[in-house]
This record gives C-alpha cells, structure tokens and sequence, in this order.
C-alpha cells in the first residue's frame, strides 16, 4: 500500500494526476444536467457501460419519469422495460426504486445536502442495492464531498504504477488516497474521471504501454 509518510508517493500521486490531465485534457465529469440525474446513472452504471445508462436515462426522460416520485410510482415491469438498456433490468429497477423511496422518505436533494458527509454516506449504505463505489460516486458528483470513488480501473491502475497491491480493503484504499491528496472535489472528480478514460483506453486488462504517458514511471511496463 501507498506509503502515506513517504514524500516521493506523495509526489507520485499528484504527478500521476498532471501527466494525465495533460495527456487527456479535462473530461467534464460526471454526465447528468441534475444531481438526480447523476445519482440515477450511479445506481444504473453498475456492471455497464456508461452508452447504455444513457440509453436508458433517455427511456426515462422520453416518458418523463426521471423523477423519484414517478420512479417509485411506475409499475416494476415498465420500469424493468425503460431501464433494458443498462443490463440486469430486473435487479436494477428494484434498486432504483429502492433508492427513489430513501430518497423521497429522507427528504430529497435540500434536505439530503445538509447531511454531513459521513452520515450520508453510511444512510446511503444503507439503501439495498447501493454499495460502496455507488455511494461514494453520488457524493462525490451529485453532493460534491471530497470522496475518492475506488473502482476496477483505480485498482488496476494503480496497482500497475507500484502505489497499491490492487486487493486492498475498499475503505482503506480510499481513505489512503484521500489522506495523500486532502480534501479536494475538484481535483477528486477530474482524477476519477481520468483513471476511468485512462483505463479504458490504454491501460486495459491487455495494457498498451507504447502508447502510454505514464510508462517511464510504471513498473509493470518494464
């Protein structure tokens, strides 16, 4: 695991960051025009790719029921039906409805954003269905707390530049990172946002090192 009293790992983290941001440029993260937007692609993101959650959003929007109450009031099999595109239909409505009605009993987005950061995240864990990337995605791009998302590509990616073994504790991972680069939404949403395209593009499962920025530094290229 990262060194947290280690300067050099300190310095390697932000790096990692700016050859990034250089190499991509900024990525406008997350896709949504509503913070419940946002958190309805958090919920149907999982297991998919991000092309098909707006498929199904759009399903939403074109029915206009992109809205809790009418997430919650639809019937489960026309929910099912709107939300195909995003895979796993059936499971995905039930926790969709699941979050709708936490989301409407615990007062909605005013009510919500007062929570401290903390006891959302535990009343977000708390949802069936709502684990802990998706939680921390919705109070990282919709609430905008300085939350770092820790997913497969941050695992991987990281795990490749020497900074993580890869199979640490979910929590332990990401208070390790967030301790590193202090609480910063700004910087905590780009860098996600850059793993994730990092990832995809280059640093897959089959790496393209050649074509990678972050190879001079990367152990696992050599």
């Amino acid at each position: 695991m990262i060194n947290l009293s280690s300067q050099a790992s300190r310095r390697k983290l932000r790096s990692v960051f700016d050859d990034l941001s250089r190499h991509h440029g900024p990525q406008y993260w997350w896709p949504g025009e509503t913070p419940f937007e946002i958190m309805v692609g958090a919920v149907l993101t999982q297991n998919t790719a991000w092309s098909n959650v707006e498929k199904a959003i759009g399903n939403l929007v074109a029915r206009n029921k992109l809205d809790a109450a009418a997430i919650v009031a639809a019937r489960k099999d026309h929910l099912a039906g709107w939300l195909r595109p995003s895979g796993y239909f059936n499971v995905k409505a039930a926790r969709l409805k699941n979050f709708c009605r936490w989301y409407l009993e615990a007062g909605g987005y005013e009510v919500l954003q007062q929570v401290e950061t903390g006891a959302l995240r535990q009343a977000l864990l708390g949802v069936n269905g709502v684990g802990k990337e998706t939680a921390d995605d919705i109070l990282l791009y919709a609430f905008d707390r300085p939350v770092f998302v820790i997913d497969a590509y941050t695992r991987r990616l990281f795990a490749r530049l020497g900074l993580f073994s890869g199979d640490e504790d979910y929590d332990a991972m990401r208070l390790a990172i967030e301790q590193v680069l202090g609480p910063d939404v700004p910087l905590f949403n780009e860098y996600h946002a850059l793993i994730v395209r990092h990832a995809r593009e280059i640093c897959r499962v089959r790496p393209r090192c050649s074509a990678c920025v972050l190879q001079p530094r990367c152990p696992a290229s050599q």
